[in-house]
């Protein structure tokens, strides 16, 4: 009882909406689903589990009427740590405390009764977050609004498309004057107009001075409604900043250039799965291979990959004005493409080219060296050649998807010696998109027109 006030105390001096202390979600991995079971009736004397972290030790304080961000790589421990917050999980060890309603889009329509119709699961869902049906009355027409489902509203949800479930949970949750929101990937539902009325009342929030917590693999979206992000990476709270600084940190993650607090040790890492690894392809080097038991971040497995042979990517990757190794790139910022040929045949004047597609596959921009002009030499058998491509990013925050090549002419006819397509995935932050694929970098200035006097 004694800590239950000196943490309600504190939160009041800090005027905390959320308070997180000493945190850890730990799972028993099991060998063998038997071996869980001999457990459970103690028939088993010697652990047949591994103890896996999926939080260990978090500490953080989330204020009142604070956007925060929480970032980090796929395992990282975001989605539970929202989940213990929300109540839908309880911790292994440690405290948390709310100070004030929240409102949690998780797992959109979990609540939902596919046999109801769309008003029956409004009205469901707003008593289970403890509204009255006067109250429920009153906000149902701007949840419908919000929902825009049109005359499905009185159709039983198990009718619905995804995307009309998805909106109505979304309208159900977002419409219910929460004084915390807790938003985890779920701007993204929708077409691209609901998706902008979304991010509409996501600023409502703000400025309402809502409580706001975000996670999201959208660095965009962080980088522009983020006061304060904090990185996670395997369970282990690794820093709380700037949204510019602890995304700068999140890029070193990626490519295994962060230098990790004496906690993570090393046998909870390799418990916790991934290794980090550098942001790069690697091709024919036995040791890179070994040492990458999986694919670096941001590199395709999956790749298409053809060509004669006669030459050879065999390593390819990206690095940001800092010559850090990386997959994320700010909008407006220089970066180089960095691609290592090596020649197994007599090949004249060889094509070294580049291009970005996005999400579905429409080709945005590229070049070559030969349209650049900058090597018209002849690549000869074992020799190894290091490309870059240096230029400023224009592209528009986002998703994209980079191609690589290695051609040339003999003769008259084309031939592909090495390709590979959709080889890396590249992530542009944004904080100011136009329309369209790319940033024209307007300058606009309004002035008082000059009017003849009569």
């Amino acid at each position: 009882m004694q800590a239950d006030g000196l943490i309600g105390e504190h939160m009041e001096e800090k005027q905390a909406a959320i308070w997180v202390k000493d945190l850890s979600k730990i799972y028993k991995l099991y060998h063998r689903p038997k071996d869980r079971i001999k457990e459970a009736f103690g028939l088993d004397k010697k652990q047949a589990y591994k103890l896996y972290y999926a939080l260990h030790g978090i500490d953080l304080e989330i204020y009142k009427g604070e956007t925060v961000g929480i970032i980090g790589t796929n395992g990282s421990g975001k989605s539970t740590l929202l989940k213990i917050i929300t109540g839908v999980l309880h911790p292994t060890e440690g405290e948390v405390k709310v100070a004030g309603r929240i409102s949690a889009l998780l797992e959109l329509g979990a609540g939902f009764n596919m046999e109801y119709n769309g008003i029956e699961n409004v009205y469901l869902n707003g008593t289970m977050m403890g509204f009255s049906e006067r109250e429920i009355d009153g906000k149902l027409p701007e949840i419908m609004e919000f929902a825009d489902i049109g005359d499905y509203a009185n159709q039983p949800v198990k009718t619905y498309s995804s995307g009309m479930f998805v909106r109505l949970a979304f309208a159900v949750a977002i419409n219910i004057e929460p004084e915390i929101l807790i938003v985890d990937e779920a701007l993204s539902v929708g077409d691209v107009f609901f998706q902008a009325k979304c991010y509409h009342k996501f600023e409502e929030f703000k400025q309402m001075g809502k409580t706001i917590v975000f996670v999201s693999h959208d660095l965009s979206s962080i980088s522009k409604y983020c006061d304060r992000v904090f990185l996670l990476n395997k369970g282990v709270l690794l820093g709380e900043g700037s949204p510019k600084e602890m995304i700068d940190a999140y890029k070193r993650v990626l490519v295994g250039q962060y230098e990790f607090p004496e906690k993570q040790e090393p046998q909870q890492i390799a418990e916790e799965g991934t290794e980090n690894g550098q942001a790069d392809g690697s091709r024919g080097n036995p040791d890179t291979q070994s040492s990458q038991k999986e694919p670096a971040p941001g590199v395709n497995p999956g790749a298409l990959e053809y060509g004669t042979g006669q030459a050879e990517i065999i390593e390819y990757y990206m690095t940001d004005d800092r010559d850090v190794r990386t997959t994320a790139v700010l909008k407006g910022s220089q970066f180089t493409l960095h691609m290592r040929v090596k020649f197994h045949a007599h090949i004249p004047g060889p094509i070294f080219a580049f291009s970005f597609k996005n999400a579905i596959g429409t080709e945005i921009t590229g070049t070559n060296s030969m349209i650049e002009k900058a090597f018209l030499e002849s690549g000869e058998p074992g020799q190894v050649k290091d490309i870059t491509f240096t230029q400023k990013m224009s592209l528009q925050g986002g998703e994209y998807l980079l191609s690589l090549g290695v051609t040339g002419y003999r003769g008259d006819t084309f031939e592909v010696y090495h390709r590979l397509y959709d080889a890396l995935a590249v992530t542009v932050i944004s904080d100011k998109d136009t329309v369209g694929y790319y940033d024209m970098e307007s300058v606009v200035q309004v002035s008082d027109a000059m009017t003849e006097e009569k």
